[in-house]
């Protein structure tokens, strides 16, 4: 189990070791950035955007929330994530956004022992926005084992947040013009495998496939 002093050692082996290194980037990112991919996930810790994506720091504009959830727009509420969406399709002028869910999420599992959630009423108000994708489970899959049932739900949840996204106005606009595109993930942190949602077959396939 990693403690704080883990942490502070790892700092200083990040200060004296790995930013040596790698200066002349920090020093380039540290005049401004240029992502052209907003990557939100979920809180987990088990998913790290940059190690499933080998990706190196200002390659992705990087947001976090429990379940990968993404509300829908509302000109009246404020919303952290909502500005993260507005500041990078607007600001950054990403290309692309990627809402990647991932297996054994434990948010999208208390929605189906919604009892679990008595003693965390913010986390209760927060899975609202996954409505939709656990009255599809319910309807479609009812019955069937709760391993499948939570997959099923983690696939729903990321084409229901697919969905959300499309209500922000900025998101609009650019999908208008052909400059933005929407990707839904699910990532299977025991097999290290990326399924991508295929809006045309309505189905979650291997993503990319697996080279011959």
């Amino acid at each position: 189990m990693t403690t704080i002093d883990d942490i502070a050692q790892g700092v200083l082996r990040f200060r004296n070791k790995v930013f040596p290194i790698r200066r002349a980037i920090y020093e380039e990112l540290a005049r401004h950035q240029d992502p052209q991919i907003l990557f939100i996930t979920c809180i987990d810790s088990r998913v790290d955007p940059a190690d499933l994506c080998d990706t190196d720091p200002g390659d992705m504009f990087v947001d976090r929330t429990p379940g990968s959830l993404v509300p829908v727009y509302n000109g009246t509420q404020r919303s952290g994530i909502s500005a993260s969406i507005e500041y990078a399709v607007t600001a950054l002028n990403v290309t692309d956004i990627i809402i990647c869910g991932h297996s054994d999420c434990g948010a999208l599992k208390a929605l189906l022992h919604p009892e679990k959630l008595t003693a965390l009423p913010a986390v209760e108000r927060w899975l609202h926005y996954a409505d939709a994708a656990i009255a599809h489970v319910q309807e479609h899959h009812a019955g069937q084992d709760e391993h499948t049932m939570l997959q099923r739900l983690c696939e729903q949840a990321v084409v229901t947040q697919m969905g959300h996204m499309e209500t922000h106005p900025c998101v609009q606009k650019r999908l208008r013009e052909g400059t933005l595109r929407i990707h839904g993930w699910v990532y299977e942190i025991h097999t290290g495998e990326v399924n991508r949602y295929d809006p045309a077959a309505r189905t979650f396939a291997l993503w990319p496939p697996q080279a011959s």
